[in-house]
């Protein structure tokens, strides 16, 4: 059995291949090597994956985030090794399996926004190019973290209508000072903050929502892929699911900037194992 893992800021997505034939799904933690050990990351694979533990995987191909540092590498190619039982491991970053998932053999411009966001030029076989997203407090532009820390800004400030301020605590019962905790003393703001786009996607009527939704996919597309030469050659595909949710605004900023919309998929996955079967690599 062959396992494909995509292991994004909140959760791993795995899929199991036999025969050249995509089988079970399983959902774990996201994995992070800048942020937990080895030794934390078997423990949760014995925690979350336990069914797949003596299951016979014989080889593992892995992307993740994080994983671009040899040294990060490492520690979650230990972690599988010493869970699977299996050598036959290829360790790869989230963008590099979302390159392989939306452009196949193709070049193009490859794009992830869930919780945090990342891109890249992609020549049909390799990442050639790739702008650094820097994280949610530098950078990360359009990404869920970033668009909730604008919204719980503008909730705090009270910056945003009456209404749109009291449906949010209604639906968030967080006290402002729960929120701050949370935010700045809490294990992973991002995902405590990416989850709030939510609530802009249950309230996206509101002109001020709307309008944060729109500046955020501005600054994404200026800031990061603008500055690829290539970007108004070849088509932008998007993954995760942000892009996926507010698919809408994304095509027409894209439009606006003439550059061409790609495939936008909620995740990476099912192209994924395509890409592996048809390159023969399963």
């Amino acid at each position: 059995m062959i396992l494909i893992a995509d292991s994004g800021s909140t959760k791993t997505e795995w899929r199991e291949v036999k025969d050249g034939t995509a089988g079970r799904s399983y959902i774990s933690t996201g994995i992070n090597p800048f942020f937990v050990t080895g030794e934390e990351i078997v423990r949760l694979f014995g925690k979350e994956l336990p069914e797949l533990k003596d299951a016979g995987v014989r080889r593992i191909f892995f992307y993740g985030t994080g994983v671009s540092n040899a040294s990060k590498a490492e520690i979650v190619r230990g972690a599988l090794a010493s869970f699977f039982g299996t050598e036959e491991l290829f360790i790869g970053s989230d963008l590099l399996g979302a390159a392989r998932s939306l452009c196949q053999n193709e070049p193009g411009i490859a794009c992830i926004i869930g919780t945090g966001s990342n891109s890249c030029y992609y020549n049909g076989r390799e990442i050639v190019a790739n702008v650094s997203p820097l994280g949610y407090i530098l950078g990360d532009e359009g990404g869920g973290a970033v668009i909730g820390r604008k919204l719980v800004a503008g909730i705090l400030k009270k910056q945003l209508p009456g209404i749109v301020i009291e449906n949010f605590f209604k639906a968030y019962p967080y006290t402002p000072a729960e929120i701050l905790d949370n935010v700045y003393n809490m294990p992973f703001p991002n995902r405590f903050l990416g989850q709030f786009t939510r609530f802009i996607s249950d309230n996206i009527h509101v002109p001020e929502l709307q309008a944060m939704i729109t500046s955020s996919f501005d600054e994404f597309i200026v800031r990061n892929v603008l500055s690829y030469p290539e970007a108004r050659k070849y088509p932008i595909h998007f993954t995760g699911s942000i892009a996926y949710h507010f698919r809408p605004f994304l095509e027409e900023l894209l439009l606006k900037h003439r550059l061409q919309p790609g495939i936008f998929t909620l995740t990476p996955m099912e192209n994924l194992v395509k890409y592996h079967i048809q390159n023969s690599q399963i």
